[in-house]
């Protein structure tokens, strides 16, 4: 079976620095694949090059077997990749559904017009409205973002990936800075998602990373220095050490 994402000896350099070296990795269909090490092992640079936000120095990546290395990241977002970022990315002086009409028409060939309402687009506000339930924030659509907590942003920012309608979805630590009760709430979200999507994820989280996860690789200097299932990589004494700062 053909590998949704297959990255093939990636590397990242900047000056002397090689942040991604060598790394090379599948994800199955329906996979949940987490990417676990400690900070500065090359896991976001590594997430970048995979989605385009950056292009790799070298190496490969494909998308069902087609090359995408050397793709703008919006022709990576139409062939199906979604993601989220370690920090918030979405439009603060904008409201919450005003986001995800961005995210719906931006992969679309429709063209937003400023000056009609979102009522005059019927189709695009059952897919807002459907998104914002997706995440629990029905009943914010036409609050300001700006107004939202740090937690319900993290859940529009979901929102807005799932807009895109991926086949993929990168997920950067999304659970980063969240207190427990919003952890647990967005673990529930991301455990709901339908397997048609496949997702990996970057979370420091161990907790959430081994109770999503299918499979888990572990990066350290740039480099995968294991790979297995959460049970495996759990009782790795190497993977403990580095993940705990003891190497």
């Amino acid at each position: 079976m053909t590998a949704v994402v297959a990255i093939d000896k990636l590397v990242k350099v900047f000056g002397g620095l090689r942040a991604v070296d060598g790394v090379s990795l599948q994800v199955a269909p329906g996979e949940r694949h987490a990417l676990i090490g400690p900070n500065g092992a090359g896991k976001t640079t590594l997430f970048h090059c995979v989605t385009g936000t950056l292009q790799a120095s070298s190496g490969t990546v494909k998308l069902y077997g087609d090359d995408v290395t050397h793709l703008p990241e919006y022709r990576r977002t139409k062939l199906g990749m979604g993601r989220t970022f370690q920090i918030t990315n979405v439009f603060t002086d904008l409201s919450v559904a005003e986001n995800l009409v961005l995210a719906a028409v931006g992969t679309d060939r429709r063209k937003w017009i400023w000056n009609r309402p979102l009522e005059s687009f019927p189709d695009v506000r059952r897919q807002v409205l459907a998104g914002l339930e997706a995440v629990g924030l029905a009943d914010r659509a036409d609050d300001p973002v700006k107004l939202l907590s740090y937690g319900e942003r993290r859940q529009l920012e979901l929102a807005l990936a799932l807009n895109t309608q991926p086949k993929v979805l990168f997920l950067d630590e999304p659970c980063a800075g969240l207190a427990l009760s919003e952890r647990q709430r967005i673990f529930k979200m991301v455990r709901a998602l339908p397997r048609e999507i496949t997702m990996v994820m970057i979370e420091h989280d161990m907790d959430v990373a081994l109770g999503l996860a299918d499979r888990v690789t572990v990066m350290h200097r740039g480099r995968v220095m294991a790979e297995g299932t959460p049970a495996e990589v759990k009782s790795n004494p190497e993977v403990r050490d580095v993940y705990f700062g003891h190497a």
